[in-house]
């Protein structure tokens, strides 16, 4: 088990829209997070996230600051190594989730934010996960492991 917690919740309503951060959210198994922008409910597009230590990282390491919503992920997380999550299942809050593969920056994000994102964030930009079981996510949930697949 992790110590850590859930840090923010993020969600966009429609694709181009701002990022709006949130308290709690539903997550719907095989969907994605409710209210979240529309998008194909493929088991790798259903909720992204991302470790608070990543986004400061690129600040200490490429002088970028990034507001946590600006990572365009949808769960920011803290002593959490998503990386090692691939491959497994594990809670968030009331949901199970399932790492599906890395969530590489790309070109879009550093378009919303700045361009050093990119290398900044290679290879620790985050979680893809499939949503197995849903259930409400707050602000300050542990993320505990379970199994691998």
């Amino acid at each position: 088990m992790f110590n850590n917690a859930v840090v923010s919740i993020h969600l966009v309503l429609r694709a181009g829209q701002p990022v709006a951060t949130i308290r709690e959210a539903r997550a719907v198994a095989g969907q994605g997070l409710e209210g979240d922008r529309p998008r194909e409910p493929t088991p790798d597009r259903q909720v992204t996230l991302i470790e608070l230590e990543a986004i400061q990282a690129v600040e200490r390491d490429y002088g970028v600051a990034i507001a946590p919503g600006q990572a365009r992920r949808n769960i920011v997380t803290r002593g959490v190594p998503l990386n090692h999550l691939v491959g497994r299942q594990f809670r968030v809050g009331q949901a199970l989730l399932r790492g599906i593969r890395l969530c590489e920056p790309c070109a879009h994000l550093a378009s919303l934010t700045h361009e050093k994102v990119l290398p900044g964030l290679i290879h620790r930009g985050g979680l893809r996960a499939q949503i197995l079981e849903g259930g409400l996510i707050r602000v300050g949930d542990a993320i505990e492991e379970l199994t691998s697949i």
